[in-house]
């Protein structure tokens, strides 16, 4: 389950940077959010995958520190989470008006001549 994780980390950033290296502001966006998404998958791992754990401890439980979930990588990621969704419409909404004023989506504003 570890080797799919890393494979899926590993494929989102690498399609991401990919697309962020294209000379359209569609691409660019896209390639932001897969980023994104590839960091957060990453960050998420970095709390160490355990299977059946419990989300957290309580006073009146059983379970210790041990064998609970670490809750500050999901933190992290919910946060992240939230963050690149705005960041992807203001985006989406900046390379709107964009392509209205230019009628271009080349992040120039000019299609290249070939």
């Amino acid at each position: 389950m570890a080797l799919l994780l890393a494979l899926g980390i590993g494929v989102l950033t690498g399609c991401g940077v990919w697309l962020l290296l294209r000379a359209r502001t569609f691409d660019l966006i896209l390639g932001l959010a897969l980023l994104g998404y590839g960091v957060n998958l990453f960050i998420f791992a970095m709390g160490r995958l355990k299977p059946a754990a419990a989300p957290f401890a309580g006073k009146g439980t059983a379970l210790t520190l041990a064998n609970a979930a670490d809750p500050l990588p999901q933190a992290l990621v919910l946060t992240a989470i939230v963050i690149g969704f705005a960041m992807t419409a203001l985006l989406l909404a900046m390379a709107l008006r964009v392509r209205a004023e230019t009628g271009s989506d080349h992040v120039d504003g000019e299609e290249p001549h070939v």
